[in-house]
């Protein structure tokens, strides 16, 4: 029974095929000496026997006697068959690339997928949002692309929800029941009280607007007679304003609406601001959850900036 052998160096994940075995006479079958020296070999390139007893330097008939036994095992397979001096020579080579023993015990139940190069800080920051199968719990929620809102506004910045999807895959299962809606459809189906994350800012996501009082940076939406005028993020720790298109907001609060659950929100002033708080939790975790320790209240201000002069945002700063 082949299974698969996953190396993680924290900079790439590699996968190759493993024989488990769970019959120690199989097992014993490729632990004489000899039979190892072949088995490595064979792992190096195919080779038919005749060859490989030249380079062990031991009797053929000696190393047709351990690849028979190489073969009752399983580890070893015909790669090809040649003729040579009028008899067909068969080249054997390894069935599989790595070895290993498995106890008769059962296996147990993960609770939790492996995060394997996923950070602790990430891990930690989305521990709500996994059920103990792995499954995603909570609803990724986008701005509807039609007019809507006092803002009367299209959501340009629902499909930065893929990037954050896809991401989320890395560690976290897909449930069986769609996890991305609107804003409106999630107001409609009374769906707030669910894990959330937001997909946009205020101007465009109506919960985003909705819990504007409840977030720890206020984006600054004041009434007039024309309806709302959306005038920036504001710190509530130091004051500062920040107007610009690509600043936008990456936090993590109690869901007002169901304390046992919890909202991410990924907000900017503009669509390229939502951007670029995408790009902060996804690409750039690391510098955006760098002082994350599990609080119930989280927030940072981001601002996107673009490096490489093609016009889009491909790269955070952090600026509180």
């Amino acid at each position: 029974m082949g299974k698969m052998l996953i190396h993680d160096d924290g900079k790439i994940q590699m996968i190759k095929e493993i024989k488990v075995f769970d019959d120690p006479q199989k097992l014993k079958l490729i632990l004489n000496e000899l039979s190892w020296k072949i088995l490595v070999m064979l792992s190096e390139r195919a080779m038919y026997p005749l060859e490989v007893a030249k380079e062990l330097g031991v009797h053929e008939q000696k190393v047709y006697y351990h690849i028979k036994k190489l073969i009752k095992a399983g580890a070893v397979t015909v790669a090809r068959q040649e003729m040579k001096k009028g008899a067909i020579a068969k080249y054997y080579t390894t069935a599989w690339t790595a070895f290993g023993i498995s106890l008769p015990k059962d296996y147990k139940t993960i609770e939790r997928p492996q995060l394997l190069g996923v950070s602790e800080q990430v891990q930690r920051f989305f521990d709500e949002f996994i059920r103990k199968n792995g499954c995603f719990d909570g609803k990724i929620v986008v701005g509807s692309p039609t007019p809507h809102g006092p803002f009367r506004t299209s959501a340009r910045d629902g499909h930065y929800a893929s990037h954050l999807a896809f991401f989320l895959g890395q560690f976290t299962r897909m449930p069986e029941d769609f996890a991305v809606k609107l804003d409106v459809d999630v107001k409609a189906e009374k769906e707030e009280k669910n894990n959330l994350i937001l997909v946009g800012g205020p101007g465009t996501n109506l919960l985003t607007q909705e819990l504007n009082e409840h977030l720890p940076l206020k984006f600054n939406m004041r009434p007039s007679e024309q309806g709302f005028l959306f005038g920036g993020l504001v710190s509530t720790k130091t004051g500062q304003v920040y107007t610009a298109d690509a600043v936008g907001l990456v936090a993590k609060i109690v869901n007002p609406w169901d304390n046992s659950k919890r909202v991410v929100v990924l907000a900017g002033n503009k669509a390229v601001g939502t951007k670029a708080c995408v790009l902060a939790l996804t690409n750039f975790h690391e510098k955006t959850l760098r002082n994350y320790k599990g609080e119930e209240t989280f927030a940072k201000v981001i601002q996107g900036f673009d490096l490489d002069g093609d016009g889009k945002v491909d790269s955070i700063e952090v600026l509180e």
